[in-house]
């Protein structure tokens, strides 16, 4: 983990946040080319997703919404860690991962009281600074809570401090806009509504680089349904988020599939299977796919008094819908990516090349256009050729250095292809492209370069 850390911070994919204050908890800024990946990724998804599918369409929902959606949705009542400050150090910790972490015992469901008590009583000491002296145990939400300017008073069911939370998860906009969506579009069960955006979790103990942020982004799916369908939507839906796995590119022998128990399902879920991946610091969860039943649309109909169904054609009267889920979390596809694509290679000259194995649909840099020598006008054809390829998204051009470690740089990058101009370009049209995996390396026509690249690199 810490090469994939160190990697990107020196190739431009993820910096620490506010490094030159010393750091901020657990924030990080993409990069140039950390950037380019995720919009590659987001763009895909999106075509994928929404824009592929007739049943599909989209919105971008606020990040603030009115406080009773979190009344309605069960995050201000469930959405809580227990919480324990070590009285020494100040650390603060996760009580229920404290307790299993040292001692053979599950925490799910037990009170607060209960977790205080176990801590006490065995010797569970603190994994920063190693002495026993905790706080009790209580609940901490983990919204972030913010002040609004204006303030209504408690009939309209703003706070009347002007208390808003940042939304935790972006699926309540999708619930929130469901009745909008069923008087201007043109839709009928079953269809779905995607969303890309970010959300804000207070997490007690962040970590794992871009794992688990305070901010980060998703790409949701709200899925309505017929409940007498749910079985084959959940079928349906964890097959595509398999197909979308193998499409951006990531090893199936480190996926995995695991089922939720029931003790454990959260308060809306009737079933829950999670997409697992093996990061380096062990199998955690990348994706998750849920049935919502109709918990969330109900909700929000008995606290909004508003009717949220849709007319059903066949039994000539308006139901409410049921919901899938399938969640994509952005970051960890970006850090799943780059730990399945970081590769160090030894070569047959004795040297070693790290190449950074990203699919071609979503690498951050798609060609570059190196010219062999910076004289006798092999920039300008190089330019020549660099504005042919733009149309396939981001194009480097490169002419500082030898062509090898020109060469190494792009590996390293995860650009998929480079392409030499030399002087034997200038009389026979042709220009070398160099595979980044194999380093096998073809000759090709100017005029038929774009065709080429399209068919062998780009096309889905």
């Amino acid at each position: 983990m810490d090469q994939i850390v160190s990697f990107c911070k020196r190739r431009g994919f993820a910096y620490p946040g506010s490094a030159i204050y010393g750091g901020f908890a657990n924030s990080y800024t993409y990069g140039p080319y950390g950037t380019e990946l995720k919009k590659n990724i987001k763009d895909l998804w999106w075509d994928t997703f929404v824009r592929q599918r007739e049943d599909m369409v989209g919105i971008d929902g606020d990040i603030l919404l009115h406080p009773r959606t979190w009344k309605a949705s069960g995050h201000l009542d469930s959405f809580n860690d227990q919480l324990v400050d070590c009285k020494n150090c100040k650390a603060r910790l996760r009580a229920d991962h404290l307790v299993e972490g040292q001692l053979d015992i599950e925490c799910e469901g037990l009170a607060d009281e209960d977790v205080t008590k176990l801590i006490e009583e065995n010797d569970i000491k603190c994994p920063k600074c190693g002495k026993k002296d905790f706080t009790p145990v209580r609940k901490f939400n983990l919204m972030f809570e913010t002040q609004m300017a204006k303030t209504h008073s408690a009939s309209s069911g703003q706070a009347a401090d002007g208390v808003a939370y940042l939304r935790p998860e972006t699926a309540q906009a999708i619930f929130l806009e469901f009745k909008n969506i069923v008087d201007t579009m043109r839709v009928k069960l079953p269809f779905g509504i995607g969303q890309i955006g970010k959300a804000f979790r207070n997490e007690i103990t962040p970590g794992n680089f871009i794992f688990r942020r305070l901010e980060f982004e998703q790409m949701e799916i709200e899925y309505f349904i017929e409940e007498k369908d749910w079985k084959s939507q959940f079928d349906a839906w964890q097959k595509a988020m398999q197909q979308w796995c193998k499409s951006i590119g990531l090893d199936s022998d480190k996926l995995h599939d695991y089922e939720h128990p029931e003790e454990k399902l959260s308060h809306y879920s009737k079933r829950t299977v999670d997409i697992e991946y093996d990061f380096p610091f062990g199998r955690s969860e990348l994706y998750g796919l849920a049935y919502r039943t109709d918990f969330d649309l109900s909700q929000h109909e008995q606290f909004s008094k508003q009717t949220l169904r849709i007319h059903d054609e066949q039994k000539g009267e308006k139901i409410l819908p049921h919901v899938i889920e399938p969640t994509f979390g952005v970051d960890r596809t970006i850090l799943a990516l780059l730990c399945d694509g970081y590769t160090e290679e030894k070569l047959d000259d004795g040297s070693e090349r790290v190449v950074m194995k990203l699919s071609p649909l979503i690498a951050p840099v798609k060609v570059a256009v190196l010219p062999l020598l910076k004289k006798d006008g092999l920039p300008e054809k190089a330019r020549e050729v660099f504005t042919l390829l733009q149309h396939f998204g981001n194009i480097e051009y490169d002419e500082g250095g030898s062509i090898g470690k020109r060469y190494r740089r792009q590996d390293e990058i995860g650009t998929p292809v480079c392409v030499t101009v030399d002087h034997d370009s200038l009389e026979d049209e042709s220009v070398t492209i160099r595979d980044r995996d194999n380093m096998q390396q073809e000759r090709v026509k100017i005029s038929e370069l774009a065709k080429k690249l399209g068919k062998k690199y780009f096309s889905q």
